[in-house]
């Protein structure tokens, strides 16, 4: 099997054109090729494929061997590889997700990908949209919406926090904390991700605000655990702050591996725009 190495701010996948190859067992390879020791070493795989609706197709296959809806920083980099590889010759494009069909553009410097700007599409709000459970008869039904909800955490201490939770087509929980430096973001993080209020489970992002246009996020990613960056948790986290009325509709979002610019539009759509880089090519055994 041959495959590409990419990332988008260190958020790593294992990429396989499917124009050109065939993957039998996909949460297999996964779990098998994101070993950081035994394996390639990603936070998944991600595969390029025909698709009858869009220009190509993603599916992506986290660590464990669960597949997800959508990945931000995963998107950006198979418009990168479908632009650069001649799968697609134009530098608007469209790619189908389990998510829906995202619209992509790219900038380039000659024939080469500088940035790539998602159009992440409109946030699902509703507790049902994330889908989130209600755990006791006084919390609110599925109509509602889970904005600075109390959320207590068994963790041996008590701790009660304050979610606000957000689908982009996959789930999100955002909480805001005065500081991030220190925090146990891997105890609360793992916890939250299986709680059972959240049935197809749910990404955890850990927010410092800096200012009302800028931001500082860590992330436990379902399936695949800390991770140095998401980015469809870093725009349910612009989405998160306005609805906190923390943020403006436009943020700089420092992740672990890097920064992403993310924009709430009046008109609904979550914009985001960052790189997407290559790292290395090679051939997996199977």
């Amino acid at each position: 099997m041959k495959f590409t190495k990419m990332h988008g701010i260190g958020n790593d996948y294992v990429y396989v054109n499917c124009f050109e190859e065939k993957v039998r067992n996909p949460a297999r390879v996964a779990r098998r090729v994101s070993s950081r020791h035994y394996g390639i070493g990603a936070d998944g795989l991600i595969l390029i494929t025909p698709s009858k609706k869009a220009d190509v197709g993603m599916r992506i296959f986290n660590t464990d061997g669960s597949e997800a809806e959508m990945c931000g920083n995963g998107i950006r980099c198979v418009a990168r590889y479908a632009y650069e590889h001649g799968l697609v010759s134009r530098k608007r494009m469209t790619v189908e997700t389990r998510a829906g069909i995202k619209t992509l553009d790219i900038k380039t410097d000659g024939s080469r990908v500088n940035s790539v700007r998602v159009n992440m599409g409109t946030p699902g709000l509703l507790r049902k949209q994330i889908p989130m459970k209600s755990i006791n008869k006084d919390a609110a039904r599925g109509n509602t919406r889970v904005i600075d909800e109390p959320f207590d955490v068994d963790g041996g201490d008590n701790k009660e926090l304050r979610i606000t939770c957000v689908s982009m087509g996959n789930p999100h929980c955002v909480i805001f904390l005065d500081k991030l430096k220190g925090f146990p973001v891997e105890k609360y993080g793992s916890f939250i991700e299986r709680h059972r209020a959240f049935p197809e489970r749910v990404n955890v992002h850990f927010v410092e605000v800096l200012g009302r246009d800028e931001v500082r996020v860590k992330t436990w990613e379902r399936g695949s655990g800390l991770t140095l960056a998401c980015g469809t948790g870093a725009s349910a986290v612009c989405v998160a702050g306005v609805l906190n009325k923390k943020t403006s509709r436009k943020i700089l979002a420092h992740l672990p591996g890097g920064d992403l610019t993310l924009e709430w539009s009046r008109g609904g759509d979550v914009f985001m725009t960052g790189p997407a880089e290559e790292v290395f090519t090679g051939e997996w055994p199977g």
